[in-house]
């Protein structure tokens, strides 16, 4: 009798370890999923800035995203616990979102390859030029940088 107990409780505690191990593997992967997504999106805003600015731009960029992670993850907890149903809708719109600016992209290639060389080429010319404001330049990418990462979360 008491060995039968003995093993119901090891079974037990055993199938709490399992649970725990299911869990953290969901967790470890959406995290690893998030960190992807800020690697990528940092790695795309250093593009065509001086290599002295490239660290000050990251860690800006990661200023931004931590704020963006304070927001997104409290709300997400309180939209699950007491409207589970703004979830579906809310992926579903940034989802949408993200195909939006795929699709943008993609099209924007064969479309107008043209502006392509004539943007890279401002690009060129806003580096050589000391009247561009620089500073503004990289305000702009971080911008861009810091809304596409609030985008991306959304959807993680």
């Amino acid at each position: 009798m008491a060995g039968t107990s003995l093993l119901a409780l090891i079974d037990d505690i055993a199938t709490v370890l399992d649970d725990v191990a299911i869990l953290a593997k969901v967790a470890a992967k959406k995290t690893a999923g998030v960190l992807g997504d800020d690697l990528a999106l940092n790695a795309e805003q250093v593009t065509g800035v001086s290599a002295a600015r490239e660290l000050p731009v990251i860690y800006a960029v990661a200023k931004g995203s931590l704020l963006n992670k304070i927001i997104i993850v409290p709300l997400a907890l309180l939209a699950s616990a007491y409207l589970p149903w703004t979830i579906l809708p809310v992926l579903m719109l940034g989802g949408l979102y993200l195909c939006y600016e795929g699709a943008e992209k993609i099209l924007h290639k064969f479309i107008s390859p043209a502006t392509d060389q004539q943007a890279k080429e401002k690009l060129h010319h806003a580096l050589i030029d000391p009247a561009i404001d620089l500073v503004q330049f990289e305000q702009d990418k971080i911008k861009g940088a810091i809304r596409t990462d609030f985008i991306f979360n959304m959807k993680s």
